[in-house]
């Protein structure tokens, strides 16, 4: 198992590959106006898609989070006064720096919606002027769309996850006998969210996935050391793959119907095979774990934050018909910006979020003693 500390390495590489994922999902919706039928369903109706599929891979962040935040939860001597305050500075502080960078952007390069092909990411996705209430709102994350900066719409549902996640754990402690009959009913929820229009009921219930993995963590990887499971590790990641994309696959023959919705909620529980495959997998590991990965992973939260609005920006820049600049371009400026963006922002703000959890635990253990206090003079008052 390739640790260091109580961090899974391999964790990091595989939340790389799907921020580098989503950024080629974007850069290919720049693409998509000007390429042929033909060639869209190439990309995203083969098993190319899986080098496309940024949806696919949010799914796999929010597995992450409900596993890699909740396992702190689990051991002794977890502090909530500690976690709430650095959960929050760690998520808001670089949402806020990215959001006021992207903010510049469309201040500084002109935007005419009308210059972009008709019902395109660009055209209907993008924000062409910006207001000090509009940033403000989006700043909370608590909106439903974001054009400023198209991707914190996932945000939105890390922030809900992160306050509710003593419920996550309590539930998965509950459950954790019948953990697959529970992902099911997960996956069903999905099913269910997504039919009805109901985001929260297509998302929220993707993070008790990572949960569940979480409180049975032990025995996956007790498992894994089963040589019949051994053997069927590689037929399992090609079945997590195809159910990642299953929705995509299916869709000359599914669009419009029920199934694509079931087919788009079994993409979670392929998001979750693949999170589990990169904890017990020996192969998984030794590719996630390499230093191009690695790297991936450690600017992973920075490369998602900023690159929506720099492939924005360099199409309005460049214009419509100059698109395929705007990418070539618009993904190694991405990368460079992100380790910039780690470098001045996100270490500052997980330094400060350090910060805060102390400051929020010793609030909470001057209560405590001042608790204890109180209860001992009421005491001795009554023995008195």
């Amino acid at each position: 198992m390739s640790q260091n500390g109580n961090r899974i390495s391999s964790l990091d590489g595989l939340r790389g590959l799907a921020a580098g994922i989503v950024l080629l999902h974007h850069a290919s919706l720049i693409a998509q106006p000007w390429l042929d039928p033909a060639g869209w369903a190439m990309l995203t109706q083969t098993p190319l898609k899986l080098l496309l599929a940024g949806s696919e891979a949010v799914m796999v962040f929010f597995v992450l989070s409900g596993l890699v935040v909740a396992l702190p939860a689990l051991r002794s001597g977890f502090s909530w006064a500690r976690y709430f305050p650095a959960r929050l500075f760690r998520l808001y502080l670089p949402v806020i720096a990215a959001l006021g960078a992207a903010t510049l952007l469309v201040q500084l390069v002109p935007r005419d919606a009308t210059t972009m092909p008709e019902d395109s990411w660009m055209q209907d996705a993008q924000a062409t002027s910006v207001s000090a209430g509009d940033v403000l709102s989006q700043m909370t994350l608590l909106r439903s769309d974001y054009p400023i900066d198209n991707v914190l719409w996932s945000l939105r549902w890390e922030l809900f996850f992160s306050l509710l996640l003593p419920l996550y754990v309590w539930v998965a402690l509950r459950v954790r006998r019948f953990v697959l009959p529970v992902a099911v009913l997960t996956v069903v929820l999905m099913f269910v969210g997504r039919t009805t229009g109901n985001s929260a009921l297509a998302y929220l219930p993707v993070f008790l996935l990572g949960t569940l993995i979480a409180v049975r963590l032990p025995q996956l990887r007790e498992l894994a050391r089963n040589p019949r499971a051994t053997r069927a590790l590689p037929w399992i990641a090609v079945a997590a793959c195809a159910m990642l994309i299953a929705s995509w696959l299916a869709r000359p023959l599914t669009s419009g119907t029920i199934a694509a919705d079931v087919l788009w909620a079994l993409a979670g529980a392929g998001a979750a095979l693949l999170v589990i495959l990169a904890v017990i997998w020996p192969r998984a590991q030794r590719a996630l774990s390499v230093r191009p990965m690695q790297w991936l992973g450690r600017v992973s939260f920075s490369l998602y934050l900023v690159h929506a609005p720099i492939l924005a920006t360099l199409c309005y820049l460049l214009g419509a018909g100059q698109w395929w600049l705007a990418c070539l371009l618009g993904v190694p400026l991405s990368l460079a910006v992100a380790a910039l963006f780690h470098a001045l922002v996100e270490r500052r703000s997980q330094e400060l979020a350090s910060r805060a959890g102390s400051i929020g635990a010793a609030l909470a253990e001057r209560v405590q003693i001042r608790r204890i206090g109180t209860a001992r003079r009421i005491a001795l008052a009554r023995a008195r």
